[in-house]
């Protein structure tokens, strides 16, 4: 499952926000200090608020919380000890990664648009690039899915006319790197680094 955790003491106060997923929607039960989000129709969870964390674990952030295998097994045991009987089982791997660009072919629908193999590492996965400078044989920066951006976008799979895409090659300017160039483009990375390794982001 992907996770995604914002923790901003001074824009939300001492809350944890747990984001599991989206839908249009939802109601909310609470107990405790711990607040399920979920949706309507299915019962699902989508989100968890847990307040006052502060006073039982310290997260050293002020927006995305990087989660550890430690901060899922607190969360979790938020939820047991405030009387929820599910646990979130997490994709903890890199949500930035060095892809290569296996190939680049034009997309049928749209004269401004790629369409990509990219391998990750571990599988290959399509992404649909407009970028005018994407070829194949790079070694590239990868947004995976479940990715959430210096903007707050969150990477989710998607379909560009007509042509799915799990993923986004990125851009400098989009990872938030200092001095980027200003002109279009995705950041391509020279041969030492390794596909499928992950690529510090910080922001």
């Amino acid at each position: 499952m992907i996770v995604n955790a914002f923790y901003n003491e001074q824009g939300v106060g001492d809350t944890l926000l747990v984001h599991l997923s989206d839908v249009e929607k939802t109601d909310f039960e609470s107990k405790g200090h711990v607040t399920r989000i979920f949706d309507v129709e299915t019962g699902e969870t989508v989100a968890i608020n847990i307040f006052d964390v502060s006073k039982r674990r310290a997260f050293d952030a002020n927006g995305k919380v990087n989660l550890t295998l430690e901060d899922m097994n607190f969360i979790n045991k938020e939820l047991a000890d405030n009387g929820f009987d599910f646990v979130i089982e997490a994709d903890l791997s890199p949500k930035f990664v060095v892809g290569y660009v296996k190939s680049k072919e034009k997309h049928p629908n749209a004269d401004k648009l790629n369409v990509c193999q990219v391998d990750l590492g571990d599988k290959t996965v399509q992404i649909v690039c407009g970028a005018p400078n994407v070829e194949a044989g790079q070694k590239v920066v990868v947004a995976k899915i479940g990715a959430v951006m210096p903007s707050g976008l969150i990477i989710k799979p998607s379909n560009l006319r007509g042509e799915d895409s799990f993923g986004m090659i990125c851009a400098a300017r989009e990872l938030a790197i200092p001095d980027a160039p200003e002109e279009k483009g995705i950041m391509v990375l020279d041969d030492s680094y390794e596909i499928g390794a992950e690529f510090p982001v910080t922001f």
